[in-house]
């Protein structure tokens, strides 16, 4: 009798977790993803339209007639692009790409598009995903990225190895949206690993920007590359905060926000220690800005803020339960909103009369305080107990004798292949693919070397 009676009372207690999720749930909005994040700054995000229009350009059939009009000031010149690869080219190995030379802006730009919904190969590069668990640099990646990155660097490196020695003070920059954000951030990882077959260029001359991002990397990857990769989010987009394998998502395209409504769901009911601890959990690349131009309960639309930081815990991990989620996700959109946020940010300069050298100066405290918050960032990484964290050792760790005794082993392994100077300049081509192989190799021995002192620090 009294097992009756307690019942009723377990049920209201059900009733009311419930609706207290369900309210928490309908509550949330993407102000609260950054809602504690720093402003971002017009030097900053300057690149971010004008690489949305050279995504754009990869569409277009014939630049000189576009299809989609580009903002006053945001035009393309056809005589400076280089390359332009179609399906046929790539034969749907990669998403279509181009490889374009400004010259204003100093940069040597590489865009790739998005996700065709048409097109098989592009279903092919989600599919290859080995459940998205692909071992690689310490971390773990989107297998089918990682694959057509290795595709690019075949056919262009080249190519982009002769301009970056023409052009030794541009910089390199990859750029892509949605599916080919990707891409262009596992390319950036490869590139980075392998910059004596680019002329040995400097890290700092690399850059990468993600539009929309995939969540293609662990978070120990996404973290140790902020200080190269970027990635930009239009408020509500769902891609970057559903934790759910690319190829579940596209193969339920048509029924998203059931899916997603799942996912929301399970998501609330996993801890965030719990999150953070799985090492095989991907995330958006790099440093976050994210694009806040909407508030909770209201339709209209906002003079767009561009906010950013490198997150560590509480990194686009809820989904956004909005009829914009998927708007929100165009690059048509973004392109838009980026313009008009940046147009904002340069008004409150121009009212200010910041002088020439004082932009200069702020310029260089901004590229400090990245760094300081780079350095933070993985500490905090450290400090929750990130998986991989501190492997391997040269790339974010902050124990000397660690990173001394990975360079040594990394010098062992040199040796015992033989690998002089003078023999590596005989060497013939290699495959890009090989050469990712292989730094899984080094990656394993390394890591080996990490965990032997972690007992230590």
């Amino acid at each position: 009798m009294s097992i009756l009676c307690g019942l009723p009372i377990l049920e209201c207690v059900y009733c009311l977790g419930c609706a207290r999720w369900a309210w928490k749930r309908c509550l949330h909005n993407a102000g609260h993803d950054s809602e504690s994040w720093p402003l971002a700054t017009a030097e900053e995000f300057e690149p971010v339209p004008r690489l949305c229009r050279y995504i754009l350009a990869v569409y277009e059939d014939d630049l000189r007639n576009p299809q989609w009009e580009p903002p006053r000031g945001y035009g393309i010149d056809p005589d400076c692009l280089l390359t332009k690869r179609t399906y046929k080219d790539t034969q749907g190995k990669v998403p279509p790409y181009l490889i374009f030379l400004d010259h204003k802006n100093g940069d040597i730009v590489l865009a790739i598009r998005g996700l065709n919904m048409a097109k098989e190969g592009d279903y092919a590069l989600l599919l290859d995903n080995k459940l998205g668990k692909r071992k690689f640099d310490g971390g773990y990646v989107h297998n089918g990225l990682l694959k057509a990155a290795g595709c690019i660097l075949n056919a262009e490196c080249d190519v982009l190895k002769e301009l970056v020695e023409k052009y030794p003070v541009y910089t390199l920059t990859f750029a892509g949206h949605s599916l080919g954000s990707g891409v262009a951030a596992l390319l950036t990882i490869v590139v980075v690993q392998n910059r004596d077959r680019l002329a040995n260029i400097d890290r700092k001359r690399i850059r990468c920007y993600a539009i929309a991002p995939a969540r293609c990397m662990s978070l120990n990857l996404a973290v140790r590359y902020a200080d190269i990769i970027n990635s930009v989010v239009l408020q509500d987009d769902f891609l970057p905060r559903t934790a759910t394998p690319l190829e579940d998502i596209f193969k339920s395209i048509f029924c998203l926000p059931c899916l997603l409504c799942l996912r929301c769901t399970r998501d609330t009911c996993i801890s965030e220690a719990r999150m953070l601890k799985d090492p095989r959990r991907l995330y958006a690349p790099g440093r976050l800005y994210h694009i806040v131009e909407r508030k909770p309960f209201r339709c209209k639309r906002y003079p767009p803020v561009v906010k950013t930081a490198v997150p560590v815990d509480g990194r686009f991990e809820h989904i956004v339960l909005s009829c914009n989620a998927t708007s929100d996700h165009a690059i048509i959109s973004i392109e838009n909103e980026s313009i008009k946020a940046l147009e904002l940010m340069r008004d409150v300069d121009n009212a200010l009369e910041i002088p020439q050298k004082q932009k200069m100066e702020r310029q260089e405290t901004i590229a400090e305080e990245h760094r300081e918050e780079h350095n933070a960032a993985l500490r905090r990484a450290v400090s929750l107990s990130v998986p991989h964290a501190f492997s391997p050792a040269q790339y974010g760790t902050f124990n000397e004798k660690d990173d001394k005794e990975s360079e040594e082993a990394e010098e062992e392994e040199e040796e015992e292949k033989g690998d002089s100077s003078s023999r590596r300049k005989r060497r013939p081509r290699e495959n890009w693919e090989e050469l990712i192989e292989r730094l899984f190799e080094r990656d394993e021995k390394g890591q080996r070397v990490v965990k032997k002192n972690l007992h230590e620090y």
